[in-house]
């Protein structure tokens, strides 16, 4: 009996650790901005990467030109991202976090899939212009 609960003690603790993975952080870094056209504007580039983040649930904020600040929360987790871009490139790095065990380098892998559905997301409206 007693090495049956050590058992399951043991397979709960496996869990915790296996639901808790970090990895390091994903930035995207001078993603090229690939368009249908030539002629575009900045301000196109900043519509189609605002809307890409409300698509996913982040809440956007164009700050100035050329910079967005992204946030997502989920549950008792909140992500924050910077966006720089221009008419030819754009990034997304992180920027702060709640509840998702940032340690300087590593973060919750949910984290990473967050950002890149996100640049995914940018991609495809980029793509409509």
């Amino acid at each position: 009996m007693r090495f049956n609960a050590g058992l399951a003690l043991m397979g709960l603790l496996v869990l915790a650790l296996v639901g808790c993975r970090s990895n390091p952080v994903y930035n995207v870094t001078g993603a090229p901005v690939t368009t249908s056209t030539r002629s575009y504007a900045l301000s196109d580039v900043r519509a189609a990467i605002l809307q890409a983040g409300a698509a996913q649930g982040w809440q956007m904020k164009a700050v100035r030109p050329g910079l967005i600040i992204g946030t997502l929360e989920v549950r008792d987790h909140m992500a924050q991202v910077e966006i720089p871009y221009d008419r030819t490139t754009y990034s997304i790095l992180y920027r702060d976090s709640i509840n998702l065990n940032y340690d300087g380098v590593n973060i919750h892998s949910n984290y990473n899939g967050w950002v890149q559905r996100l640049s995914a997301a940018i991609n495809a409206r980029l793509s409509l212009l």
